[in-house]
């Protein structure tokens, strides 16, 4: 199995919450949830013998809201997984940039002969750092005030037809930043 395809495996606790929590109660749709976030780390390892740092973060986020949410009996807290997820991994993107170690330059550095161009590393680096956390936020006010069913779209559908229209948007402003 390809690593590629590992990021449809990353919406299974989601798709298995807003399931069970339409047919089952709250609890078993967070056990359900906590149970799926297990397993997609597993399957991970079993075909990579390996797992993804933003898999553990997943899970370990899962964990501890859904833990937090049987504890509280509210939903909410396992809904707010994307918000921090996408917080932590923009703030961390940001950091690295302001810093001048951007991940993306470093990354391209060693996979390609020729020296990448960094202006523009730095500006996509940046735009995505500045996305993320845009859309983490935006997931929180989605977890709040919107029903699990609609949370579902935006965490997995939304989020991909977001991003697409963000980065169409950046290869644009990148084309005129080159001029």
């Amino acid at each position: 199995m390809k690593q590629k395809n590992f990021f449809l495996i990353s919406f299974l606790p989601a798709l298995a919450y807003w399931y069970l929590e339409e047919n089952y109660s709250l609890q078993v749709a967070l056990i359900g949830g906590l149970i799926l976030a297990a397993l997609e780390m597993s399957i991970e390892w079993i075909f990579t013998k390996h797992i993804h740092t933003l898999s553990k973060l997943n899970f370990f986020l899962i964990l501890i809201l859904g833990g937090v949410a049987l504890i509280a009996q509210e939903g909410i807290w396992f809904k707010l997984q994307p918000t921090f997820t996408g917080v932590l991994m923009g703030g961390y993107l940001l950091f690295r940039v302001l810093r001048g170690k951007g991940i993306m330059l470093e990354m391209m550095g060693s996979m390609q002969r020729q020296k990448p161009d960094e202006k523009v590393l730095y500006y996509l680096e940046r735009n995505t750092s500045f996305f993320l956390i845009i859309y983490g936020l935006f997931m929180a006010i989605i977890a709040f005030k919107f029903t699990t069913s609609q949370w579902l779209f935006f965490k997995t559908a939304g989020f991909y037809i977001a991003s697409i229209i963000f980065f169409i948007g950046n290869i644009i402003f990148i084309k005129k930043l080159k001029r």
